[in-house]
């Protein structure tokens, strides 16, 4: 029993072990067979294929971007308009970063259309500005345009174009080159000061567009003045004293009117003006007091205006103890909040108390007209 036994077992062992063999046989056979036909290594294929597109699809996005990505040079006329902007009548531009990307989009357009890339590639579209700032220097048009261009619906030129005052003779088309794209809905706009002084400004805004929605900034015609000659001072430090360019005789006390940093001031004369050619309502005024006390406020008036929505918040602000005004708390993406230039909030000199009080009463009547033209008191007194 014990030798037949041994036998029984040792002929299962042999059987398990042919089919061990077999099986094993069975499925290097399979593995070869799949393989010759081409299974074995289509996993990885697709994976490879599928990677190889990704990369070529994010090509294409990377190469359609570089396409689209205006050109950093600068039209020869865009240039020189910023070389010939830093003259005494016109409002100091301090833009922070690299110069305004709509004086570059005209060049890039041509240099696509020579290396045949269609400029429909670009998005939007360059209108005429639907609304301006048309005035006043010193007032708190930059700080205006700036708290502007925070709310996603407002597309700004960042430097002032002066056509209406300076390039008029360069065409309509040409001012409109100047301007950013838009999207339906989102409004193109800019801001020159010296236009709501300009004589002829008020025609030449009105044969482009009549309709167009104005605002200017306005700001006691006193402190307005002396932080002009302010300006022009640290450009030029030899220039006479206040006292001597306001006064055309110390004696008698006679304002002259023929210096620009007075005659600015009488923004009564130069609302007539402007009210020959549009209506009242076209206009906004907005006080240059109360963008510093309260931007929010006014940001608010000004939205309104535009037919925006109110975006532009007391979120977006925060008082700068040390310029004396509002800046722009840090934007998402950025190292540092936003204030303007350092030519903003510069410290007045120290004018005779007697001079100061002869322009008070010199504007007194001039201030009140305005009130009764703009329909607002802004308490200059």
């Amino acid at each position: 029993m014990g030798c037949s036994g041994c036998r029984v077992r040792f002929n299962f062992g042999k059987v398990l072990s042919k089919v061990s063999v077999f099986f094993t046989m069975v499925l290097i056979f399979t593995y070869f067979f799949y393989c010759l036909t081409g299974f074995c290594d289509s996993a990885p294929r697709t994976l490879y294929r599928q990677q190889v597109s990704d990369y070529d699809a994010l090509d294409d996005h990377r190469r359609v971007l570089d396409e689209l990505r205006p050109s950093p040079r600068l039209l020869p006329d865009a240039q020189s308009q910023r070389n010939r902007s830093g003259s005494a009548d016109a409002e100091q531009v301090d833009t922070p970063g690299p110069f305004p990307q709509h004086m570059s989009e005209s060049a890039n357009e041509e240099s696509a259309q020579s290396n045949g890339i269609p400029v429909s590639n670009t998005f939007g579209t360059k209108r005429f500005p639907q609304a301006i700032i048309i005035g006043v220097k010193k007032g708190g048009t930059r700080a205006l345009l700036e708290f502007l261009r925070i709310h996603p619906d407002v597309r700004a030129v960042g430097a002032e174009p002066h056509f209406f005052d300076r390039f008029y003779d360069k065409g309509l088309e040409w001012y409109r080159n100047l301007m950013p794209r838009t999207l339906d809905g989102q409004i193109t706009m800019e801001k020159t000061p010296s236009y709501f002084v300009t004589k002829e400004a008020p025609s030449r805004v009105c044969t482009m567009n009549c309709q167009t929605k104005l605002i200017v900034v306005v700001r006691d015609p006193v402190t307005r003045a002396v932080s002009d000659y302010t300006q022009t001072l640290s450009k030029n430090p030899g220039l006479p004293s206040f006292q001597s360019l306001a006064l055309k005789n110390s004696t008698t006390g006679l304002i002259d009117t023929t210096w620009s940093a007075v005659r600015i001031g009488l923004y009564a004369k130069h609302l007539e003006n402007w009210l020959q050619h549009f209506p009242l309502s076209h206009f906004l005024f907005v006080s240059g007091e109360r963008l510093v006390s309260d931007p929010a406020g006014e940001m608010g008036r000004v939205q309104d205006f535009l037919g925006l929505k109110r975006v532009v918040s007391d979120k977006h602000f925060y008082f700068n103890q040390t310029k004396g005004f509002p800046c722009l708390k840090k934007p998402e993406g950025s190292s540092r909040p936003r204030c303007l230039g350092k030519s903003k909030g510069r410290p007045h000199p120290q004018i005779p108390s007697e001079v100061l009080q002869r322009l008070r009463d010199f504007y007194r009547p001039f201030n009140h007209r305005f009130y009764q033209m703009s329909g607002q008191d802004f308490g200059w007194e």
